[in-house]
């Protein structure tokens, strides 16, 4: 029994090699009849099925699809893509994929590789989000393959190499997908275009962004800034130091966001857009807080209040206010905290925040208590109560403090 077994089992040995045939006689060990089974065989990949479709010609034919044959054929993959989609909505993946599967095989022969890959991205895609890690793994592969065989017959040409780079893309391959991108760019460096060289660089930009590569995506930005500049392109200019400030504030570099910050300033300035510049410079105080400069931190943030309240956009008025006052407090400067809050109140009286109003009330209050001007403090966490009550919110943490003063002025 085991002899013939083994006779069934030496064509794919002949193909697997010593490892196989090693695993092999392990199995026939233990379980010789479960091995016979040919229902427990591998399956075949199914992106490599070689039997022939009912929608090509049979018998092959040896010359090229007519035009007509084409486009026939091209209607018929449309109806087998929405045949699949259809299955999935339907909750029938293992169909679905297999519908999609011959798709793919059969846009191989319609449209070569290009088509292929174009065909292997979308479904990708698709099992992808469908968390379907199989499919993606077989599509991964798929695609290497086709590089690989492009590369060596040398027929790696720029659109196959942006339909691999975006089906990398689809499938969530970062690594692979960069690769192919930056050899297009190199491409389009050496061919002097301009257009696109920055076309690409956005694209690696986004991806190393989406990846959370930090200084490579920070480094391609800077270089379409640069572009941007050179060019006089005052849209782009605006848009790359908005995405540099995003990267740098969430890789906590201070110094660069400082620096980008005030560049997109002086944007704002020669253009007279001045209602875009209160959130900018509350943002660069917050920087200078970071890099330990507390004057400039000062100056950036009364400049923010000043500009804020003149355009009426109150909210950044208060959101001025509130940190100058908390950086005088850090900084040991009570007095000019006290003053900065006197002005928050009168802002948040302006524009009806209740709630600003509260909390400013507060930290006077905590100041006061501190100084052991307990009269002062009692009257500010009073008037923090008044508003909690009417607001509903906050009113035993009021109570509480007024008791806190009330103990400490009997001590």
């Amino acid at each position: 029994m085991t002899k013939v077994i083994f006779n069934l089992l030496q064509p794919k040995l002949l193909k697997w090699g010593k490892a196989a045939f090693w695993t092999a006689t392990f199995l026939l060990c233990f379980s010789a009849v479960a091995v016979a089974k040919p229902n427990e065989a591998e399956p075949p990949n199914p992106l490599e099925i070689t039997t022939p479709d009912p929608l090509l010609p049979n018998p092959p034919l040896e010359r090229a699809l007519t035009a007509l044959e084409q486009a026939n054929l091209r209607e018929a993959l449309d109806q087998l893509n929405e045949q699949a989609a259809a299955q999935l909505s339907a909750g029938n993946p293992i169909e679905a994929y297999k519908i999609w599967y011959r798709e793919i095989r059969l846009r191989r022969v319609l449209g070569g590789p290009l088509e292929e890959v174009q065909a292997l991205g979308r479904v990708g895609e698709i099992a992808w989000s469908q968390n379907s890690k199989p499919e993606v793994q077989l599509i991964t592969a798929r695609l290497e393959t086709i590089q690989k065989e492009a590369e060596t017959k040398k027929t790696l040409d720029e659109p196959l190499l942006r339909a691999l780079g975006r089906a990398y893309e689809q499938i969530r391959v970062p690594g692979q997908a960069l690769k192919v991108y930056e050899q297009i760019l190199a491409t389009e460096r050496q061919r002097n275009d301009p257009a696109a060289v920055e076309t690409t660089l956005k694209t690696i930009a986004q991806l190393h962004l989406a990846w959370f590569d930090y200084p490579k995506a920070a480094a391609a930005y800077e270089e379409l800034l640069a572009t941007a500049q050179a060019k006089g392109d005052r849209v782009n200019q605006l848009v790359y130091l908005k995405e540099l400030i995003n990267i740098y504030d969430k890789s906590k570099q201070p110094e660069n966001a400082l620096r980008t910050k005030q560049q997109l300033v002086e944007k704002y300035l020669n253009e007279q857009d001045f209602t875009q510049i209160p959130a900018l410079k509350i943002a660069i105080a917050a920087d200078y807080e970071a890099l330990n400069q507390p004057e400039e931190a000062s100056q950036n943030y009364q400049e923010a209040y000043t500009l804020a309240f003149s355009s009426q956009q109150f909210a950044y008025a208060s959101d001025a206010l509130l940190k100058l006052g908390n950086l005088y407090r850090s900084h040991s400067q009570p007095d000019f905290a006290l003053q900065v809050y006197d002005v928050l109140l009168k802002v948040e009286q302006q524009s009806y925040n209740y709630y600003g109003l509260m909390n400013a009330y507060d930290q006077m209050g905590q100041i006061y208590l501190e100084q052991k001007n307990y009269a002062q403090a009692l009257s500010a966490f009073q008037q923090g109560l008044e508003l909690a009550k009417s607001l509903q919110y906050q009113e035993s943490y009021f109570s509480t403090q007024i008791e806190r003063v009330n103990q400490q002025s009997s001590q």
